[in-house]
């Protein structure tokens, strides 16, 4: 069965404290029901072993694990789903690989790239960047809020109802503004892993997205 998209999605961010595991530790223990684990340049092999300690956690905690981009580890770690990055593997290969039940998540920059992918049948869109954001290397163009808001005009005239979920350097106090945008979500990395108290910023999203009418 397949699971529900969370309103408040974590990415998984390594720092000089943090390695992806303590990172997706903090995460669900702050209260974040939805890890998304994002590896990049590294082997395979390395990458299954953090994949299968981080689905462990992510267990424990009876939250969503995601692994971005990796559809051959998703399947052998058992992973609830994947992300797909505009470069990676189509949806529709995935979801032969991967099964009815996966999630796939793919991302967006423009309402060409939500149409596309809506019409290959992922189960939420990220799209982005919502600001500037130094956690990815080849940033497409900044959306906005205002960007948000045409997005989700155009979706609803072509009654294209995929979650759409904002991403891209977002920190706690644009949550009122990217809520009002219509999006159905938020996806967040730094905002919780550098936080001294990242409980606090996981209710204030978790408030501000369980209100949604979406």
């Amino acid at each position: 069965m397949k699971k529900e998209i969370a309103k408040l999605q974590y990415i998984t961010q390594q720092t000089d404290t943090l390695s992806h595991v303590q990172a997706a530790q903090k995460a669900c223990e702050a209260g974040c029901n939805w890890v998304q684990l994002r590896v990049k340049d590294t082997p395979e092999a390395e990458v299954q072993a953090i994949a299968l300690k981080v689905k462990a956690i992510c267990a424990l905690y009876g939250a969503t694990f995601i692994l971005n981009d990796h559809v051959a580890v998703a399947k052998a770690v058992h992973a609830d789903g994947v992300h797909l990055g505009k470069e990676d593997m189509s949806p529709k290969e995935a979801r032969k690989i991967l099964g009815k039940d996966a999630i796939i998540g793919g991302t967006a920059n423009t309402f060409e790239d939500v149409q596309r992918l809506a019409k290959a049948g992922v189960d939420y869109i990220g799209a982005g960047p919502f600001r500037f954001t130094t956690t990815k290397k080849k940033l497409s163009p900044v959306l906005g809020a205002q960007g948000y808001t045409t997005l989700m005009a155009n979706c609803y005239e072509q009654n294209i109802d995929t979650p759409i979920v904002a991403i891209g350097g977002i920190v706690a106090e644009d949550m009122s503004i990217i809520r009002q945008t219509g999006v159905y979500g938020v996806a967040v990395s730094s905002v919780i892993t550098h936080h001294q108290a990242p409980a606090q910023v996981v209710e204030t999203i978790q408030t501000t997205f369980d209100s949604s009418k979406v």
